[in-house]
């Protein structure tokens, strides 16, 4: 059999033949399609446009010979990459959005047969070492020969010029690894996942890979990145693991608590555990309960009855099922919380009134009461919140209290939960402020912190900043790095949107009632100048913002259009040409789109490929399934990755890209952090994000769209807080309608936590 023709169902590979899936599209949309003649057409890949990988769906152009244009293709093309030759069986169908397509049933990556296609299959970047120049060299060369010289005679790579001693290695070590995750890949293949994640899994489980999923495949959707559990439920029903099996609701009910978390709660009720897991798994409620009480006793899980609370509210009145680790998380912020306040050390010897004094006259200023009434508390309180919204003094009396505490020769350190924040916060104290990760010295190697209870912080003091944004977990890890005499002040604006991860840690220590909380209510003379400042009040006590003239120099407007078509339009000329124009401010550096959510016409993922498209087109590319990253854009990083030293929601530009190696550098604030191929799936464009992950942050500008296409997010505590990241200018555009939603609608989902009825114990 030659090279160019694998049999039927396999898609030949340099160096062997790979069984792929056979099923070309979700059941949905092809299970009740009747019988038709099938079509096989060939062609090499030339882009991928669209994929969903937990679907196994995707969307690609190819370019068939005798054709003048490249067709559309769609359907099961996993891990199909630009470059390669492609045996496609299907049929035509007739879109009615989108035009003629070729709906495919089956396909085949067929080893190149032609130069051409062995250059484009090299240059594709599949092949580490190897880019489109060298490619095309390489292929000039040694002709149909160059694929069987990289796999039996690689020293002949010698003979091409640019091909030295360092490049030969990369290209050898690379060629070998793909032959040691072959098994892997075609065995994932086989049960439709996607290629791309088989060096993750790879790298996982190592030569176990495949006896570790065989033996129990949920354990994809716990450790690798990216592998959700429906994809690990496929491979398990393909491997014929019952429906009804134990094993899998185990892991559906582990899977929706994850979820649970993933949506902010600690905890989930029992009987919404239950009837979701249900829904979900298509089984019996019996069957769910005896998984959670299995998990249970086996300690993956902590079922905790009301009865558990000293003074239970209604709300609690009912059976708490927490993965064990956020159980043991909420409990330990409680009581070393408690422990905190209650330690008997002796107060601070100061003179308030008189150090106040010195204040206000060392910095010509005079502090408002209720800033006065919160330095008197710093100065005896062993926990002290303080909470308020912009302009309302938290710096002003941040610094007030540090200058006093400073020259009593307290110890004291500073820290937020990112790097944009603790950068802020050194700006503005003028003190070197860390993140809470820095702080607590994080090893990424043993993924624990160095500071907790065996090795605290050296410090009197402890200001944390932006603690709306602190989940749970991480106030834990705080709380066990501090020595009992350690005075801890929480500085936040509690009417932002609570943390990303499970918990609303600000709220309920506020709730509890069990430490002082001052309220910072008041808003400056100066503060009052700034449209932004007061409209994020108004909004904030549900009244519509101020609007000013159009025609008018102000720093916040309101440009109202109905249609998402109309709003992406007036997007992308207010980010490119106006408000650069008008205010001097650069479209990508200082221009921040925030949405309320990512779907649709103008969510995140739509925005970001139509304002690349719009603020930098061109220019050197790098292609990770359906994105594409050039040089210049602006990403984010979407998970932690402490190995390379960037966390969620961190913001940067990609500096340099190499083909060759497939792969990218982008600086965060100053730093350059290489992404292998590997990694890309962390990384994200970030011309518009979401509200939820601008926290933290402030940006120059910040352009919003509301539309009641985001109506389940149209929420005062969404829009205040992308309101308040605005510095210098805020835009809203959208309709008026869905503004007054937003504004109207105070009543935000409440976190299922039970750390204030814990405090208040």
């Amino acid at each position: 059999m030659s090279a160019s023709s694998p049999r039927p169902g396999y898609a030949a590979d340099v160096g062997g033949t790979l069984p792929i899936a056979r099923d070309g599209a979700p059941a949905s949309l092809e299970a009740n399609a009747p019988a038709r003649p099938t079509t096989t057409l060939e062609g090499s890949l030339e882009r991928i446009t669209f994929t969903n990988e937990e679907a196994a769906w995707s969307v690609v152009r190819v370019a068939i010979s005798g054709r003048k244009d490249p067709i559309t293709a769609v359907g099961n093309l996993l891990g199909v990459q630009p470059g390669e030759s492609l045996r496609l069986t299907g049929w035509w169908v007739q879109d009615r959005k989108y035009g003629e397509q070729f709906r495919v049933v089956s396909f085949a990556t067929v080893k190149p047969a032609t130069l051409v296609g062995i250059e484009k299959y090299l240059g594709s970047g599949l092949v580490k070492g190897v880019g489109p120049a060298m490619a095309k060299r390489l292929v000039q060369h040694f002709g149909m020969e160059t694929l069987d010289i990289i796999d039996s005679k690689p020293e002949r790579l010698a003979e091409v010029k640019g091909f030295g001693a360092k490049r030969r290695k990369l290209l050898v070590e690379t060629w070998a690894e793909q032959r040691d995750i072959r098994q892997v890949m075609v065995f994932l293949q086989t049960h439709q996942v996607p290629a791309s994640f088989a060096v993750k899994v790879y790298k996982q489980y190592g030569a176990q890979a495949i006896s570790v999923v065989q033996e129990n495949p949920y354990r994809l959707a716990i450790d690798v990145y990216g592998i959700g559990f429906r994809t690990a439920d496929r491979i398990a029903q393909s491997l014929g693991v019952p429906t009804h099996s134990p094993k899998r609701a185990e892991a559906g009910v582990l899977h929706v608590l994850r979820e649970f978390s993933e949506e902010g709660h600690l905890y989930a009720p029992r009987d919404k555990l239950t009837a979701r897991t249900v829904e979900m798994l298509e089984v019996t409620p019996e069957l769910v309960e005896a998984a959670i009480t299995r998990l249970g006793a086996a300690e993956y899980l902590t079922v905790e009855g009301a009865s558990a609370l000293a003074h239970p509210r209604p709300e609690d009145a009912c059976e708490a099922v927490y993965l064990k680790a956020l159980h043991v998380s909420e409990v330990g912020v409680a009581n070393l919380l408690k422990a905190l306040a209650a330690w008997p050390g002796r107060p601070l010897e100061v003179d308030v009134e008189r150090a106040i004094s010195w204040f206000e006259g060392r910095q010509g200023l005079t502090l408002a009461p209720e800033q006065k009434e919160a330095v008197r508390q710093a100065m005896v309180a062993k926990v002290l919140v303080i909470t308020g919204g912009p302009g309302t003094g938290k710096t002003t009396l941040v610094n007030a209290i540090l200058s006093i505490l400073e020259k009593k020769g307290r110890r004291i350190l500073l820290s937020a939960p990112t790097g944009r924040a603790a950068k802020r916060m050194g700006e503005a104290t003028g003190r070197e402020a860390e993140t809470i990760h820095r702080l607590l010295e994080y090893n990424p190697r043993t993924h624990s912190f160095q500071r907790d209870r065996n090795n605290p912080l050296e410090a009197d003091v402890l200001v944390l900043d932006e603690v709306s944004m602190v989940d749970t977990v991480l106030m834990l890890n705080v709380l066990k790095a501090l020595p009992p005499h350690c005075q801890l002040l929480l500085v936040g604006d509690v009417d932002q949107l609570p943390s990303v991860g499970p918990g609303s840690v600000l709220q309920d220590i506020i709730a509890s009632g069990h430490v002082p909380v001052v309220r910072l209510k008041h808003i400056f003379r100066q503060a009052q100048a700034s449209l932004i400042i007061t409209n994020a009040h108004r909004i904030n006590q549900g009244e519509m913002p101020q609007v000013p003239a159009a025609d008018a120099l102000a720093d916040f407007y309101f440009v109202e259009k109905e249609e998402p078509e109309a709003i992406l339009a007036t997007l992308k000329t207010l980010v490119k040409e106006r408000i650069p124009r008008r205010f001097g401010l650069h479209p990508v550096d200082e221009v921040q789109v925030l949405v309320p959510m990512n779907r649709g016409l103008i969510g995140t993922a739509s925005l970001n490929v139509a304002l690349q498209e719009h603020l930098n087109p061109t220019g050197e590319e790098l292609a990770r399934g359906n994105r594409t990253f050039r040089v210049g854009d602006k990403v984010m990083q979407v998970r932690n990755n402490y190995e390379l030293g960037v966390f969620n929601g961190d913001i940067g530009r990609v500096e340099a890209i190499d083909k060759e190696e497939q792969s990218l550098v982008a600086r965060f604030d100053g730093r350059p952090v290489e992404y292998t191929w590997s990694d890309l799936d962390e990384l994200v464009l970030a011309y518009a994000t979401s509200v939820h992950k601008s926290q933290g942050s402030e940006y120059p500008c910040v352009v919003l769209p509301l539309h009641t296409q985001h109506f389940t997010l149209l929420q005062r505590n969404l829009l205040y807080t992308g309101v308040t990241r605005g510095k210098k200018l805020v835009v809203l555009v959208g309709s008026k309608k869905a503004l007054g939603i937003a504004v109207r609608n105070g009543e935000t989902q409440k976190r299922f936590t039970r750390l204030a009825a814990r405090l208040r114990d």
